[in-house]
């Protein structure tokens, strides 16, 4: 890895706001400065790592004065481990930081404005992932496999033993698991491990890039059977991937209690990392869309049916739409799985590249779910025609993308939006996820 030149800044800096990604912004001789571990109101000096023309970056090097919302990280390797950024500030203002994020990227970026701000959507603030992407490498420097998340800003794996913002038994596996890799003769070829969580199971994806031997496959079985975790290995494509020990796949899913559903995955399906905030959200979702026994309701980019479910289960007739046809598969068999298959119904295409005739061929809708990743979902909003639907629940996880879609649905949609809000659905990061109401008189 390239070395990292750093400047001590020449004099202490006031910190005025944090952007984006949780760093302190100052500002000096017309150039803004992005400082990492300082908040706002704070005196810091700092360590300057990047300098361009119009601003610099770098990282807290002395507090010389604090901000009341300064707290002490849980984490012992916060600020070595990537995973997190903002441990130092207390959970209230982390929440309040991401809200003015989102009301920023819709005033400046999407020129609108919330007619009301929901109140922000929360859960435990430890212990929460229940998926993540370990890396596994053998460095010969420190004395063995290290198993964790990457450096800041490094390809690096952070030397780590222990976990806050995964559950407690995961955590404690992961010097363990630094120890059963070590252990195996194809420590090298071993260079990921993926954790999936479900209610009553936990899975372990080890990639291997070569198979393991007879004497590695007897440790993997005993490290499985010893911590009651599903081992499965992947030596390809996602579509590689099958259960090693026990031999019978693991019955992962989890439950929205309120609406009597219970959704089944598979160990790298894409759900959501907190369960506890997930449930609240699909709650908040169904309260803002309220749907009706008898509507005809499209989930778009509907994953599993995390939605698309309790929509039927409250009576409504339901179109799922996604882009992976394995996930679309999977949605049938939840359907069926709850006994709502002749309510919820769905069709596999890619939303980022529908126009207004295919969304037609769909047929009239009264209400709409958008849940689209990282990239929004301009394509379809501006697919939107001038019949029928008139009410739109937008659950977004990026701001950006949130406010660039909301500028076509008020300005030329002739939409309102009614109403947004955070959902902290990630804790000590700078990660923004969000939901917003879209209303259109009839």
């Amino acid at each position: 890895m390239q070395k990292t030149e750093v400047h001590a800044a020449a004099a202490p800096l006031r910190i005025e706001s944090l952007d984006q990604e949780g760093r302190g912004i100052a500002r000096r001789d017309g150039k803004t400065i992005f400082i990492e571990g300082a908040l706002p109101g704070e005196l810091v000096t700092a360590s300057i790592f990047r300098k361009k023309p119009n601003f610099e970056i770098g990282h807290a090097q002395t507090v010389l004065e604090a901000s009341s919302s300064r707290t002490t990280p849980r984490c012992v390797y916060f600020g070595v481990c990537g995973g997190c950024a903002l441990q130092h500030i207390d959970f209230p203002t982390q929440v309040a930081a991401k809200q003015r994020v989102l009301e920023d990227a819709l005033r400046h970026i999407g020129k609108v404005e919330a007619e009301e701000i929901l109140a922000p959507i929360q859960g435990p603030a430890w212990e929460y992932r229940h998926r993540a992407r370990f890396t596994s490498r053998y460095v010969e420097k420190k004395g063995g496999v290290l198993v964790g998340f990457h450096e800041k800003r490094s390809s690096f794996v952070a030397d780590m033993t222990s976990c806050e913002v995964v559950p407690a038994r995961i955590s404690a596996l992961l010097p363990l698991l630094r120890e059963l890799v070590g252990a195996l003769t194809i420590r090298h070829r071993l260079p990921q491990i993926e954790l999936a969580v479900g209610e009553g199971a936990d899975v372990l994806v080890l990639r291997v890039l070569e198979p393991p031997t007879a004497a590695d496959e007897a440790l993997l079985r005993a490290f499985a059977d010893r911590h009651r975790v599903h081992l499965y290995l992947q030596p390809g494509g996602p579509q590689t991937i099958t259960p090693f020990h026990p031999a019978a796949a693991a019955d992962l899913h989890y439950v929205l209690p309120e609406f009597d559903v219970r959704i089944y995955f598979e160990p790298t399906d894409f759900t959501q990392v907190n369960h506890a905030v997930n449930r609240v959200l699909v709650r908040r979702a169904l309260s803002l869309l309220a749907p009706e026994p008898g509507e005809r309701v499209a989930d778009m980019f509907c994953g599993l049916g995390n939605f698309s479910l309790p929509i039927a289960r409250l009576g409504a007739e339901v179109l799922g739409v996604e882009g992976s046809d394995a996930l679309v598969a999977r949605a049938k068999s939840n359907a069926e799985r709850n006994g709502l298959g002749a309510r919820a119904q769905f069709r596999s295409m890619n939303i980022f590249e529908i126009d207004a005739e295919r969304l037609a061929g769909f047929g009239r809708f009264d209400r709409m779910l958008i849940d689209p990743p990282r990239d929004g979902a301009i394509e379809l909003v501006k697919a939107l025609g001038a019949e029928g639907l008139r009410r739109i629940v937008y659950v977004s996880c990026n701001a950006s993308t949130l406010a660039r879609d909301a500028a076509v649905l008020v300005n030329e949609k002739g939409y309102a939006l009614k109403a947004a809000g955070v959902v902290n659905m990630f804790p000590h990061t700078a990660h923004v996820e969000s939901i917003a109401l879209f209303v259109r008189d009839a």
